[in-house]
């Protein structure tokens, strides 16, 4: 690595405890937080709901560095990296409500309704969280459903329907509550762990009622609803071949995670016209 003439290289094991506590290591959040931005942009674009999407994004980096904070003390100790933790936290809490204050000046909507509906989701999932047991299925699944709000919460800013906003979060939350299930199963597979193919069949149902009802809920996201279908009639196929290696298995999950999105906001843009 090349430095500047009279600087020193930052010591390795700081730069790992940094990247440690601020980056986080679940490969499959990084695509489920930007799906509900990228989509409520693409359906509502405008200032506050960029804001909205970013601080959406800000939200998902903060957990991580904020689990570390809660494990540590309710352990009783207090280490350099949860200090390390600590301070970055603190500064992306500070980004977040900037954008959030942010939101507001560029709107009068009551964009955080779905926010407030969120909330117990997200609490769910910090208490699991704080005891180290983040990785189980309710606290990831509650922790995706609430950041799907951020679409509804974009909707809501550019003045949009409550009924659009609503239909718009159980499009993502289907998408959320079929896939999650389904890739603990095939990683389970992988790792020749014992699986609950029943749980994945479950989801999967709640899956496609949750498409049905947002479609329901406003008839221009019926082809979200139908995308949401193909991905659980996708993975369904592909649970009785040979699992793939993780890496295939993540990008198969991203696209059709921006399928989902793009064919939603394509049918919502094309019934406005």
């Amino acid at each position: 690595m090349v430095t500047a003439p009279g600087t020193r290289p930052a010591p390795a094991a700081q730069r790992s405890t940094l990247r440690a506590v601020a980056v986080p290591s679940e490969h499959g959040g990084w695509g489920l937080t930007l799906e509900p931005g990228l989509l409520g942009l693409l359906v509502a674009p405008g200032a506050a709901g960029a804001c909205l999407a970013v601080a959406g994004f800000v939200a998902f980096l903060v957990r991580t560095p904020l689990k570390i904070v809660f494990v540590d003390r309710r352990r009783g100790r207090w280490l350099e990296r949860t200090r390390t933790a600590a301070g970055v936290a603190t500064g992306e809490l500070i980004v977040l409500g900037g954008l959030m204050v942010a939101a507001f000046a560029f709107t009068n909507a009551r964009f955080w309704v779905p926010a407030l509906v969120a909330g117990p989701l997200v609490l769910v999932q910090l208490g699991y969280e704080s005891r180290s047991r983040g990785r189980r299925l309710f606290p990831e699944l509650a922790g995706a459903v609430s950041v799907c709000s951020v679409t509804a919460m974009i909707v809501l800013a550019d003045g949009r329907s409550g009924r659009l906003a609503a239909g718009i979060w159980l499009v993502l939350a289907a998408r959320a509550m079929t896939s999650i299930p389904h890739v603990r199963e095939m990683v389970g597979r992988l790792h020749r762990r014992p699986t609950r193919p029943m749980i994945s069949r479950v989801a999967d149902g709640v899956a496609v009622s949750g498409a049905a009802a947002a479609a329901l809920t406003n008839h221009s996201l019926a082809a979200g609803a139908l995308a949401v279908a193909a991905v659980v009639a996708i993975q369904r196929l592909t649970t009785h071949r040979p699992v793939p290696r993780p890496v295939v298995l993540g990008m198969r999950q991203m696209a059709m995670g921006l399928t989902v999105v793009v064919v939603t906001a394509a049918g919502v843009l094309a019934s406005t016209r």
